[in-house]
């Protein structure tokens, strides 16, 4: 006989959520993420014109400066044509399983940081498909120290990872106890 005490995790449960609720989630944030980076990048490349300002000091730790990253994160494999489409399409593809993968899982935190990754692998596959590389245009200092170039998109993908952290490593050992 069952434990009566011992409830399966269903819909009704607080930290859970029914399907309509998952997507409204996803589309919402993942929506959001995407919009933000390509209004940004679009104010960067057509209005600001960072294209033709070089690199930009914009604080005292961060520039401006626009790098077309044809390649993977910080730029291996750099592709142009056809190679270009394939991390393209490659990026779609993830992009579907993301979806598939939020859809299915019904944690709100899950959905949470999966939506990240989904708008982030939105706003970098639309530049491969529609710019035939990702822009990026911020690039942290330290002195004469500079680090790699990144976009609004990676804020998210950070944002995701840490989140996902957290849920792995803090929130998923109160579940056990």
């Amino acid at each position: 006989m069952a434990n009566p005490n011992h409830t399966q995790p269903n819909e009704t449960q607080p930290n859970h959520l029914s399907f309509k609720q998952r997507l409204v989630w996803l589309t919402s944030i993942a929506g959001f993420w995407f919009a933000a980076d390509q209004l940004h990048k679009y104010y960067m490349l057509e209005i600001y014109d960072l294209a033709h300002k070089g690199v930009v000091q914009w604080l005292p730790f961060m520039n401006l400066v626009l790098v077309w990253n044809k390649g993977v994160s910080y730029g291996l494999f750099q592709q142009s044509g056809m190679g270009s489409y394939f991390l393209a399409a490659l990026t779609s593809v993830i992009a579907i399983i993301l979806i598939i993968v939020t859809l299915r899982t019904k944690q709100k935190i899950s959905v949470i940081y999966y939506s990240f990754f989904i708008g982030t692998a939105l706003g970098n596959g639309f530049d491969r498909w529609f710019r035939q590389g990702v822009v990026d245009v911020f690039q942290p200092k330290f002195g004469d120290y500079t680090w790699y170039v990144f976009n609004i998109a990676d804020i998210a993908m950070t944002l995701g990872v840490i989140l996902m952290l957290f849920d792995v490593f803090i929130l998923s050992k109160r579940k056990v106890v």
